[in-house]
């Protein structure tokens, strides 16, 4: 059934074999994460398991730079699934990934994740960066929140416990207008913002959501 959709997708045959690769590989581990993915006869747990190559099982991202999907609110995740699935988020990794959610269950993977604990970040930030980031925090609460918790009624993405590098890096196509909100006063909310910071500044912001619990 999978290769039938990848075909179907046209993708390369090197994402069909990376893709398959995954799932096998996986699934031989299954097991041993049970631990920590939570029940895994939930309805998304074994459609979710093709994720857990690069953001970990139970959505515990290992990485720096690959978001944490444990706990994250299931509308914004279906919403930036469909924009990778559909193009309108360009990230030739996730496409193919963003495809196979939306057509093998978009509404039981999100809930599966959404339901997942997320772990402490096991990167340790530098202390002078966290407080930097949390003076400058300020500016993103009227979004955000005041603790990075989101908004979930706006669809605004929690950034506390998240990953640095991929914080960071959000931040930075934010700025270079190579992602933006769709709502008109978002956008230029965050342009403003933006604008007065750089590189060193998005270190430090990430550096301080990703302290948060």
């Amino acid at each position: 059934m999978f290769l039938r959709f990848a075909s179907a997708e046209n993708f390369a045959g090197n994402s069909v074999s990376l893709l398959c690769l995954t799932i096998a590989t996986l699934a031989l581990v299954l097991a041993a994460a049970e631990a920590d993915a939570g029940p895994l006869d939930s309805p998304g747990a074994q459609k979710a398991l093709v994720c857990s190559a690069c953001h970990g099982f139970a959505g515990n991202s290992p990485g720096d730079s690959v978001p944490i999907l444990a706990g994250i609110n299931a509308v914004y995740f279906k919403k930036a699934i469909k924009d990778y699935a559909e193009g309108n988020r360009i990230s030739p990794e996730m496409e193919p990934y963003a495809k196979y959610v939306v057509q093998f269950g978009i509404d039981e993977i999100a809930s599966y994740f959404a339901a997942q604990k997320k772990q402490p970040a096991k990167v340790k930030a530098d202390p002078k960066a966290i407080s930097r980031g949390a003076t400058l925090a300020t500016q993103c609460a009227q979004c955000h929140g005041a603790k990075g918790e989101g908004d979930a009624d706006k669809v605004i993405p929690a950034l506390r416990g998240q990953a640095a590098g991929f914080v960071q890096a959000q931040l930075a196509l934010f700025k270079e207008n190579k992602r933006k909100p769709e709502d008109a006063v978002l956008d230029e909310n965050k342009k403003r913002i933006l604008k007065g910071l750089d590189d060193n500044d998005f270190a430090d912001l990430a550096a301080y959501y990703s302290t948060l619990k």
